[in-house]
């Protein structure tokens, strides 16, 4: 499956019709996640201004919020980079994450409610529509909202903060996982899966439903990049 990209003159009017720096924010995300700006690569911002006809501060705005959210990092007296794991590193952030999610999987199913299983399986449907049409620009936002949402909905803070903490960093890699792990019908299963595991009510059941898909969405990655094993995917 290949990432879809837009002409100059398309992202140019998608600038336009929105708030600048946001605009701009989306759309060097997408420029991250579709592989055209690599893990490692320098973000020049001369020719990202001269693509998005925009003055070089806009972009220097939007590389802020790309550092907030994991996707980029700053190095000192060199530039800003995309970022940049090690295929160690981000299993480690996996294995974390895993815990964590798992434990706002029982929070949430001691405290499920009708509304709580209506918003989870209308992402359930949007996310199977994405999936039909094997488009990965729309089901990864969803996908994103949706592990959100089970999270704050557990009603626990710190968790959510130290979840959010761990997954920025890990943008690159879920969405390499997404693509060439497995698909995103496969992933959508498993999401169905723990949705029934919530309704249930069973906490216990819940937390290793929620532990095993990342645990999945772990090896399906590793699968993925392991003749590149010991050096950062590319």
């Amino acid at each position: 499956m290949s990432l879809t990209t837009t002409s100059y003159s398309d992202d140019l009017a998608i600038v336009k019709s929105t708030s600048l720096t946001s605009a701009l924010v989306g759309e060097i995300e997408r420029l991250i996640l579709s592989g055209e700006l690599e893990p490692g690569t320098r973000i020049n911002e001369i020719h990202l201004a001269n693509r998005f006809g925009t003055s070089r501060g806009p972009i220097r705005e939007a590389t802020r919020s790309l550092e907030a959210k994991g996707l980029v990092e700053a190095v000192r007296n060199r530039g800003v980079f995309v970022r940049q794991l090690t295929r160690e590193e981000a299993v480690e952030i996996y294995d974390v994450r895993s815990a964590l999610f798992a434990q706002a999987g029982r929070l949430l199913a001691e405290k499920m409610t009708d509304e709580i299983l209506a918003r989870l399986t209308g992402f359930l449907d949007d996310m199977d529509r994405s999936a039909a049409a094997g488009a990965f620009d729309a089901y990864y936002p969803q996908n994103l909202a949706f592990h959100s949402f089970i999270v704050d909905s557990a009603g626990n803070r710190t968790l959510a903060a130290e979840y959010r903490r761990f997954v920025d960093k890990l943008h690159l890699f879920r969405a390499r996982s997404l693509v060439q792990g497995g698909g995103l019908a496969v992933s959508n299963r498993e999401h169905r899966e723990m949705v029934d595991a919530l309704a249930s009510g069973d906490g216990e059941r819940a937390f290793l439903a929620h532990w095993r898909h990342v645990d999945r969405a772990k090896k399906r990655l590793l699968a993925a990049i392991e003749p590149q094993a010991g050096r950062s995917p590319s």
